[in-house]
């Protein structure tokens, strides 16, 4: 089995630097280019199915990837691998909380969550009990998913070679795709934030938060 993951393409409020977890933000143009660019890269792959998160930015970059790269398969959405929940900051930049709201970027598993949002704990567990359950086939298929920047995170934590480094050195780039490779019961990261498009569009924009 192989997956491959992709964040979303940029959107309006990427390009803003402000939280839009459970907003249901649509890709800019510059996150349709960026998803054609990575569908023409991903045109030799036949992805036997498609998941993603139900909010329209991830399926719409799934859909643009599936369409470039010649793969008519239906979207099949999930509620577990949707971006954690901002709760009250939802909308505004993180830098409203203050030194409370940095831990979320320097020591996440220490963050309590956000105001009548999510805690990065409740997203690595829904996020890896969505994985889990696809790598329970144990077959052959190979799978495309769409999914968002601390969801990804969250999703692979247990892969990583340093899974108290959640951010993994930073957010993951718009359309950056991870890929995992799935042989009797193993579970390997063949792949890690890979971008197939020139990496002067690889941009965090959370970095000064």
């Amino acid at each position: 089995m192989k997956l491959y993951i992709v964040r979303h393409g940029e959107t309006s409020l990427n390009a803003l630097g402000v939280m839009q977890g459970w907003l249901d933000e649509p890709l800019n143009n510059n996150g349709r280019y960026l998803a054609q660019l990575t569908g023409k890269a991903l045109k030799d792959i036949p992805f036997d199915c498609c998941f993603s998160s139900p909010f329209v930015r991830a399926v719409e970059t799934v859909k643009i990837i599936l369409d470039v790269s010649g793969n008519d398969i239906p979207i099949i959405t999930d509620d577990r691998i949707k971006e954690i929940n901002f709760g009250d900051i939802e909308g505004k930049k993180l830098s409203v909380l203050g030194d409370y709201g940095n831990l979320f970027f320097s020591d996440p598993f220490k963050f309590p969550g956000f105001p009548n949002g999510e805690c990065v704990q409740e997203v690595c567990k829904r996020t890896q009990e969505f994985l889990k359950e696809l790598l329970e086939r144990k077959d052959n298929s190979t799978i495309l998913i769409g999914v968002h920047g601390c969801a990804l995170r969250a999703m692979l934590n247990y892969l990583y070679d340093d899974p108290s480094d959640y951010w993994h050195g930073h957010v993951p780039y718009n359309c950056a795709v991870s890929i995992i490779q799935a042989n009797n019961g193993v579970e390997k990261l063949i792949a890690d934030d890979k971008i197939y498009y020139p990496s002067s569009y690889a941009i965090d924009y959370f970095v000064n938060d």
